[in-house]
């Protein structure tokens, strides 16, 4: 392997053992217990997980968005190989953010300044990192619009969010996200609270940047049909740390983690009628007081005395790891995997 080979294989972005935690009147919340993950150029990586595991923490800590009352007690997050956390890495993360790594948020309504348009929130992503003037910014941001499908763009530039529905604020945030054709693009959620049709035209738009643009991307969802139709790997996310992580055809026919199969178990499907959907009996621990061992071990119909002790995510066969005691194909999965039955 050549040095440009090596340089070009070298992953983007490194978290690794990364402890993220909240001060609250209650206690202390340990909202990240350990995390390790990376993507590399052009792929795509999906993180799942119930709400409460830490998605939106790990995507709020790569883009040093955790502030009082949090913060990161451990661990490193790497850029291109440089840590963002020490000596000057911390200045060196505000450099990148907006314009080498982007995030799209959740719920663009709160997102979004409602006191200027969505030309000038958008104009100025592009004066603060690319140092265009007005004009320039002008028209580049309508360049934008059309190309995340906003019609009419002089027209819409000038509009507040209020005055666009919910698809186009999504489109605004994407817009914003894309402006400096950032390497990496985060996005949270980005189809919630959208109707199916929106959804899909929004997911479509991504994968559509993604080719275009060569980027990076990494999707928290809880959706696991977008996961089959979008994403290479999955990581899946409980209570704080990566109990599975795989290629995303591997982790549908074949999963290792007893929460991974209840996800999946309880996931509708289009080729297996059903009378009534099979739920993971019990709640996520509270991370106020995080359980010693394994995390799922109250939930998990497979528990045995060692769930006591905080299982390693170590390789369980080519391709997929998971942080489970007694790994295994589940039983029940006799029918074709689930991402067959949705895409």
């Amino acid at each position: 392997m050549t040095t440009m080979d090596a340089i070009s294989d070298m992953p983007l972005l490194e978290v690794e053992r990364l402890c993220v935690e909240f001060d609250t009147r209650a206690g202390v919340v340990h909202g990240l217990r350990g995390v390790d993950l990376s993507i590399r150029r052009g792929e795509t990586l999906a993180i799942v997980g119930e709400s409460g595991s830490g998605k939106s923490v790990t995507a709020q800590a790569v883009m040093g968005l955790i502030d009082v009352p949090g913060r990161i007690v451990s661990g490193d997050i790497k850029w291109k190989g440089q840590s963002l956390l020490t000596g000057d890495g911390p200045k060196r993360a505000r450099e990148i953010r907006g314009k080498e790594v982007s995030l799209i948020f959740q719920d663009p309504m709160t997102s979004l300044n409602p006191l200027l348009t969505v030309g000038a929130q958008i104009a100025e992503v592009l004066q603060r990192h690319l140092g265009m003037t007005k004009t320039q910014a002008r028209t580049r941001v309508l360049e934008l619009l059309e190309a995340v499908g906003i019609p009419a763009p002089p027209r819409r530039a000038n509009q507040y969010p209020h005055e666009l529905s919910g698809g186009m604020r999504q489109r605004i945030m994407i817009a914003m996200a894309i402006a400096c054709e950032p390497q990496l693009l985060i996005a949270d959620e980005p189809t919630t609270a959208l109707d199916v049709t929106i959804q899909a035209q929004v997911l479509e738009l991504i994968a559509g940047l993604q080719e275009t643009l060569n980027l990076s991307v990494i999707l928290i969802t809880h959706d696991l049909g977008v996961v089959a139709g979008l994403c290479r790997r999955v990581a899946v996310m409980y209570a704080g740390r990566i109990v599975e992580m795989g290629l995303a055809d591997d982790l549908f026919e074949r999963p290792s983690h007893p929460y991974t199969q209840g996800l999946i178990r309880s996931t509708p499907r289009l080729d297996d009628r059903m009378n009534r959907l099979i739920a993971i009996e019990g709640s996520p621990p509270s991370l106020l007081s995080p359980p010693v061992g394994c995390s799922f071990r109250a939930r998990c119909p497979i528990a045995v005395e060692r769930c006591t002790e905080q299982p390693p995510l170590a390789v369980v066969h080519p391709g997929a790891s998971a942080a489970c005691w007694r790994p295994s194909v589940p039983a029940w999965q006799e029918s074709p995997p689930l991402e067959a039955a949705l895409t």
